[in-house]
């Protein structure tokens, strides 16, 4: 049973607005802090007497609370923590009820439109065309939806950091997740939010994870921990075709299409083309079996970090630097057969130029040198 402003302040409801400050001042002297008394319990007494005064039988809800809450600078990491835990389990809870509502819609082939979440928590429109495609407008904050079908996105997407258990996760058993002009309209993904596409492709814009230090809760100097939410997107049997990737982030597919690539992220993917002019040395690119590489930047190489790693399925790891000054003539004649197209300083890495994975496998090896013919076999002597 919900605890009334009355039960807080011992009164009985109808109580005249005397009996009510009387009521408040009896308690607000044994409970305020000066007098020894708990000031948690002070402050609760103390609001029940102004939510009397304007004629409010309840307290707010938590909802209600941080409906109406302001984010000051004094408080504490455990109030915002508890704040954000409610608006999780809220947001969670929507999305579930938005999940089983498609989820009807497609099994009956019906179009309809809806809205979900509230002005509180942040609306989000879903709409099932008659396509079987589904439309999803607004900000897409926490929560799972599985959808059997393509979805188009109109907002951006991330996910709560403070709790494992509210994490976004959008999953397509089937089509493509695409996002409308993510760049004009600033849509990304972040903190931690993970897509998965079965059998589709991944249309986004960038695509933010998110890592910080923790301070050690003592107070201790130097003693840290590393907090990693790192956002994924998975389209093992299609392509992700993204722009920047920053700090944090995993991308697996058959094939990766990128800008550029910064700060502890990971691309896996059987063809990986890149057309942009960054990649840090804290990046991993792992390639498949008879998969391929290129470099599209055809202006300077200077910010592909030599010490970004190039790791094949067979465990093989390659320092970005290796293709960097790898001369193309020097390749083994298996990998190039038209060597004299290139002009001898140019190297793997730029221009396009395809990198296979079994180019990478034998890295060392080196072009044959044709053996020069003295001058004893040029007129037919035998050197016995």
């Amino acid at each position: 049973m919900v605890e009334s402003n009355y039960d807080i302040l011992g009164i009985v409801e109808g109580t005249t607005e005397k009996d009510i400050r009387d009521a408040f001042r009896r308690l607000a002297l044994q409970f305020h802090s000066d007098r020894g008394g708990e000031n948690e319990q002070f402050i609760k007494i103390k609001q029940a007497y102004d939510d009397l005064k304007i004629g409010k039988k309840y307290p707010d809800t938590d909802i209600e609370k941080i409906k109406n809450s302001r984010v000051y600078s004094d408080e504490s990491e455990e109030d915002v923590r508890r704040k954000n835990q409610i608006l999780g389990q809220e947001l969670s809870k929507e999305m579930k009820t938005a999940e089983e509502w498609v989820t009807a819609l497609n099994q009956s082939n019906s179009t309809d439109r809806r809205l979900f979440g509230s002005k509180t928590l942040g609306e989000i429109e879903l709409e099932r065309k008659a396509s079987g495609a589904l439309s999803i407008k607004g900000n897409f904050m926490a929560g799972s939806l599985t959808y059997d079908g393509p979805i188009i996105m109109q907002g951006s997407i991330t996910s709560p950091s403070w709790t494992q258990e509210f994490k976004t996760n959008i999953h397509l058993t089937k089509g493509d997740f695409k996002f409308i002009n993510p760049l004009e309209n600033k849509y990304k993904i972040e903190n931690g939010a993970k897509i998965i596409v079965d059998n589709g492709n991944a249309v986004v814009g960038n695509i933010y994870g998110r890592k910080y230090r923790v301070e050690d809760k003592e107070g201790r100097v130097g003693i840290f921990q590393i907090q990693e939410h790192r956002t994924s997107i998975s389209a093992p049997n299609g392509k992700i075709i993204a722009e920047d990737i920053v700090n944090t982030v995993s991308l697996f597919a058959d094939t990766i299409i990128v800008l550029n690539v910064e700060q502890d992220s990971i691309l896996s993917a059987r063809e990986i083309l890149f057309y942009g002019g960054k990649l840090t040395f804290d990046c991993i690119i792992k390639l498949k079996v008879n998969g391929s590489i290129r470099f599209f930047e055809n202006f300077s190489i200077q910010g592909l970090s030599g010490d970004a790693i190039i790791e094949l399925e067979n465990g093989k790891k390659i320092r970005l630097f290796d293709l960097k000054t790898k001369k193309i003539r020097d390749l083994s004649d298996e990998f190039i057969s038209n060597r004299e197209n290139y002009s001898k300083d140019a190297t793997l890495v730029g221009n396009g130029f395809i990198i296979t994975y079994d180019m990478l496998d034998n890295l060392s090896k080196k072009q044959e040198t044709k053996q020069k013919t003295n001058w004893s076999s040029r007129f037919g002597f035998s050197k016995n």
